[in-house]
């Protein structure tokens, strides 16, 4: 009996021992782990490179080499090698901390352009889909002024589908829209498309849009980002709300918060709309971001009967915004007529929308 005990005793301390021995074990794995994921938390890439093939591997020969058994080099060499790659895994898993994501003791950014802002109370911005000449700007403008709209879109540069339809008047446009804008208070915004004409844009626009088919040109982002203007990035028609935020990313990057997603539809199967509003976006955006959400109902919609209760829709959800395209004669527009409100239409529009929706000086 007393053999038997004492037998008991051994195992009891062995156990102990080995339990021990496993907890520093896994103390030392995890310690491991958080030295990954503080690099990839840091956006680190020099000290993410160790975890590659040929450093990973030149570490455990250093490991091996330092080695005083009773494993064997083989055996450590297998060992540290599922260590990598579970360290690999866990660094390509772990999403980046985005300086654009919503963090506690973070304030929201709030976009403020010659006495107005973005990110407050909801504003409307409204214009034509294309700047096409000086009465149809003039015409719109003094209608935004009247009705205390203070933000003017037009796009003087314009990415078509079709290599034949109407690409917009370029320069003079972005002159006409400056001009016009400037006349009547209004800040403006207009579409920069190719990187060489950016400065361009920046010249003579308040804010730099990125359209939807430009989110992933990423040279166009670096350029529009150098610019320092502040941009309003739309989300790119096939792209996720991850990819938008990294999108975003770009400009944070360069140093310029100055920044305002804007969700405009999604592909889908459906014929009925021109695409479909991911209504969903604005509040799971608003969690993720501490970023301004503005909704561009028109694109959207590709129809101007729905363009109303899009747009009610889209502040109901918690949208700081809502841009939607207007013209004086949409029939007669040169481009993307059918979308576009005509100037009555959009009085009658703002007479449905909750009383303070406009707040949008700074």
């Amino acid at each position: 009996m007393a053999k038997a005990a004492e037998t008991s005793a051994t195992h009891e301390s062995f156990r102990d021992r080995l339990d021990a021995a496993n907890r520093r074990l896994m103390d030392a794995l995890n310690d491991h782990a958080r030295v990954v994921q503080s690099a990839r938390e840091a956006n680190d890439a020099d000290a993410l490179a160790a975890l590659g093939p040929d450093e990973a591997a030149r570490a455990i020969e250093t490991l091996v080499a330092t080695n005083t058994g009773p494993f064997s080099a083989d055996t450590i060499r297998s060992l540290f090698a599922e260590v990598f790659r579970a360290s690999q895994a866990l660094a390509e898993g772990m999403p980046p901390t985005l300086r654009v994501a919503r963090k506690e003791g973070k304030p929201d950014v709030v976009v403020r352009v010659r006495g107005r802002a973005i990110g407050l109370a909801p504003v409307l911005i409204a214009g034509p889909c294309a700047v096409e000449d000086e009465a149809q700007m003039e015409a719109v403008a003094a209608s935004l002024g009247r009705l205390g709209i203070g933000f003017l879109r037009g796009g003087a540069y314009k990415p078509r589908t079709s290599p034949y339809a109407f690409q917009g008047l370029g320069e003079a446009g972005l002159e006409l829209l400056e001009a016009v804008g400037r006349r009547h208070d209004l800040v403006t915004i207009s579409e920069a498309v190719d990187p060489r004409t950016v400065e361009l844009v920046a010249r003579h626009a308040d804010i730099v849009q990125v359209g939807s088919r430009n989110m992933a040109s990423y040279e166009l982002l670096k350029a529009v980002a150098a610019t320092g203007k502040p941009v309003l990035l739309k989300r790119g028609f096939g792209a996720t709300l991850d990819e938008l935020l990294q999108a975003a990313e770009y400009f944070f990057a360069a140093g310029n918060e100055n920044v305002v997603l804007c969700e405009r539809g999604i592909r889908t199967f459906e014929r009925e709309t021109r695409f479909t509003l991911d209504i969903s976006a604005v509040p799971l955006l608003r969690g993720m971001s501490r970023l301004p959400v503005i909704v561009d109902v028109s694109h959207a919609a590709g129809r101007r009967d729905i363009v109303p209760a899009l747009a009610r829709a889209a502040l109901a959800a918690g949208a700081h915004g809502v841009m939607l395209e207007v013209h004086p004669h949409p029939d007669a527009a040169l481009s993307d007529g059918p979308q576009q409100l005509d100037l009555r239409e959009l009085e009658a529009l703002l007479q449905s929308f909750p009383a303070g929706w406009n707040q949008s000086k700074a």
